[in-house]
């Protein structure tokens, strides 16, 4: 293997990558980690020269990516919210559309709660950690529980924690069975569940349906399985004055308020649309008993 220089590099991935229909794009985002520069070094040194140990590196990942592994599973990685996550393949790549749920429901919980401090707040179905981890940053009075049914997304989301310092409460478990069995009540509970129903699998793309854990795609035949369970669980651990935000697949957003008036008929329910005009967020905030 001839020696390459950055750009040499830079402009095989590209047409390698557009050769087996991937993104360009994702050479120079592998070419920068496997150099551990960022965008603007990497481009002041395009005539630097890789070592025989980067190159190769460099070809195995954009070689992996063809075949449709995600970036960041290769980097092991993935931006959240201005911070780093470890990612593998036990969790879901944390996505923008999430980061638009955690802005809202903080927004929202400033406005709900006035002010309070020290709300108990839940991320269910937590995988990297990525929305337990912001809020417990972002909100660092509160007590925040991160739960997961999967031991191997709970060990992904507890080394976030650790590396991110925030002081999470890890729960293994099913949705809120952990709260329901110790009866511990929330102010917040919050959760980006699976959604994607079952019948639609063979349309993902396939770096999402062959690599990314099924368990935390797929909600049922019509992807809205968890949302009921939630549903039947939700009464039994919120505070009389609560905040419930759920991330949902782009065309659920109206079934599943409907599905949270059906139990709380005075709740304020609100679909959120996302910065690109799709229905991702329901809330419903819970002023008085009901």
């Amino acid at each position: 293997m001839a020696g390459w220089k950055l750009y040499e590099a830079l402009n095989w991935a590209s047409s390698f990558l557009k050769e087996h229909k991937r993104d360009q794009n994702a050479g120079e985002i592998l070419l920068m980690h496997v150099m551990k520069m960022d965008r603007a070094k990497l481009l002041a040194n395009l005539r630097t020269d890789l070592s025989r140990k980067e190159q190769e590196q460099f070809v195995d990942w954009v070689h992996r990516h063809s075949e449709g592994v995600p970036v960041q599973y290769l980097v092991g990685s993935e931006e959240f919210f201005g911070r780093t996550f470890a990612v593998n393949k036990n969790v879901l790549i944390p996505r923008p559309e999430t980061e638009e749920l955690v802005y809202y429901a903080l927004k929202r919980m400033s406005v709900l709660f006035d002010g309070k401090k020290g709300l108990t707040i839940a991320d269910i179905g937590t995988g990297s950690g990525a929305i337990a981890v912001t809020v417990k940053l972002e909100r660092s009075d509160c007590i925040v529980y991160g739960v997961d049914i999967s031991r191997p997304s709970l060990d992904v989301a507890i080394q976030n924690g650790n590396r991110l310092g925030a002081d999470v409460q890890w729960v293994e478990g099913d949705l809120l069975t952990p709260f329901i069995d110790k009866g511990i009540k929330l102010d917040v509970i919050l959760s980006n569940p699976p959604y994607i129903p079952l019948a639609e699998k063979d349309l993902l793309a396939d770096v999402v349906k062959d690599h990314e854990p099924e368990l935390a795609l797929f909600g049922g035949q019509d992807g809205l399985d968890l949302y009921r369970r939630f549903c039947t669980q939700l009464p039994l651990v919120l505070k009389e004055q609560a905040l419930v935000g759920f991330e949902v697949g782009a065309g659920q957003g109206q079934v599943v308020a409907d599905m949270l008036k059906k139990v709380f008929p005075k709740g304020d329910i609100q679909v959120v649309f996302d910065i690109n005009g799709k229905d991702r967020m329901v809330f419903m905030e819970r002023k008085n008993h009901q």
